[in-house]
């Protein structure tokens, strides 16, 4: 009797001395940065990747699309079987593969082999993300959870500020292989801080066992919630708008307008700065105002900023001062609506962190992968299907908002 009492406290233990440090947010935040990292740095060598790889700018252009296909997968299938097998040996594997494909990027002979290890490096570091996040679940409630993912999406976004600058810094110095020896040398730096920073957060009796058909079921729970289904869309309806502006916003600011690459690349990196600080605002908000009227006030933001690029665009020729304006607003309101959906959607189904974090990243990343080829359709001469775009993703978004409403109290009898 007493041994069995040992063994049935002996998880309780394991909970408390999983506590959520610094270092364990840094580590978080470091995983964060490997997609706008391992993108941002290597899409401004595409001319150069395609010369030395004889490879066409379509097929270039593919790779960056594996990357998206496997960053989803890795975030789909990450979570559960991390909430099968536990979080730390899962996270230190997928952080160890990814560094081994950024290597192999780094040396490809072709571009077939290219494709195939951005699958890996997508996949790998989906996993990573998703592990990451969920530990961060596992580890912290309400306002808390609210305000620490807050400040990893803060943080996390000096990643898409200094990947493009880093990454033209790189080619005028070396070539398009040094910017995957640099991810490969974070993803070193990503094992170390594995190993010294992140605890077993998911204690044995916690684990959800079986296979693909307990997946499949905690994947039914999760998007059974109406609220963890709306708060998703919030997010990755942001994450939607947000593509739709990377995809098209070189073409607009420089095509268009004239603006020389350096220019650009301090706009863009004002911009992240912009949804950066967003993002740190509303970490310090949380537990003082609703998180659902901050993420509203982004939406409307936003919406606003779509639909002046819409009139500016149809009517006025796209004029560079209010694509400045409507790029910055709808960048910063991002900051606002994509991390404290996430945090509500977690929230949502505590029972099932890795799926509820694996879905949450599914669809993000496919919204990512889905918007950004649409949005170049209409070639780089118009601005009209990016706005578009903008305001379908932040209507769909509004309306997941109101989707994830509160339950109505029912009335109380009359005495």
């Amino acid at each position: 009797m007493t041994a069995t009492l040992a063994e049935q406290r002996k998880p309780d233990r394991v909970r408390r001395q999983a506590r959520l440090t610094t270092a364990l947010i840094a580590t978080v935040v470091l995983l964060t940065g490997i997609a706008p990292l391992a993108t941002d740095m290597y899409v401004p060598a595409f001319p150069s990747v395609a010369g030395d790889l004889s490879a066409t700018a379509t097929q270039v252009q593919l790779t960056l699309t594996t990357f998206f296909v496997g960053m989803a997968l890795g975030q789909l299938i990450g979570g559960p079987v991390s909430d099968r097998y536990g979080r730390r040996r899962l996270l230190l594997a997928a952080v160890v593969v990814m560094t081994v494909a950024s290597v192999v990027c780094a040396l490809t002979p072709s571009i077939g082999v290219m494709m195939a290890a951005r699958f890996a490096q997508g996949f790998a570091g989906g996993w990573a993300m998703v592990i990451g996040r969920a530990v961060i679940v596992d580890l912290a409630r309400g306002a808390r959870l609210v305000r620490v993912l807050n400040v990893i999406a803060g943080v996390g976004g000096i990643a898409p500020i200094a990947g493009p600058l880093l990454g033209a810094v790189i080619l005028q110095v070396s070539g398009w292989r040094m910017s995957f020896w640099a991810v490969a040398a974070l993803g070193v730096a990503m094992v170390v801080a594995v190993l010294v920073a992140v605890p077993e957060s998911l204690p044995p009796r916690h684990r959800h066992g079986g296979g693909l058909r307990t997946f499949a079921i905690a994947g039914r729970q999760v998007l059974a919630r109406r609220r963890y289904v709306g708060y998703v869309l919030v997010s990755g309806s942001g994450m939607g708008a947000i593509f739709a502006y990377v995809a098209t916003s070189a073409f607009v600011l420089q095509s268009m307008n004239g603006l020389s690459p350096m220019a650009y690349s301090i706009d863009f990196a004002a911009n992240a700065a912009g949804m950066t600080v967003a993002s740190l605002v509303a970490a310090r908000l949380a537990g003082r105002v609703a998180t659902r009227t901050v993420i509203a006030a982004g939406q409307i933001a936003a919406l606003g900023a779509g639909v002046a690029m819409l009139v500016g665009a149809l009517w006025f020729g796209t004029p560079l001062p209010l694509v400045i304006v409507c790029f910055f607003v709808l960048m910063t309101a991002q900051g606002l609506i994509g991390p404290n959906g996430g945090a509500l959607a977690s929230a949502e189904v505590p029972e099932h962190p890795g799926t509820g974090s694996a879905v949450l990243g599914f669809v993000t990343w496919v919204a990512a992968g889905v918007i950004a080829p649409i949005a170049g359709l209409g070639g780089q001469d118009t601005a009209v299907p990016m706005a578009l775009l903008m305001i379908a993703c932040m209507v769909l978004s509004v309306a997941g908002l109101v989707l994830a409403r509160p339950a109505e109290a029912p009335p109380t009898a009359p005495n």
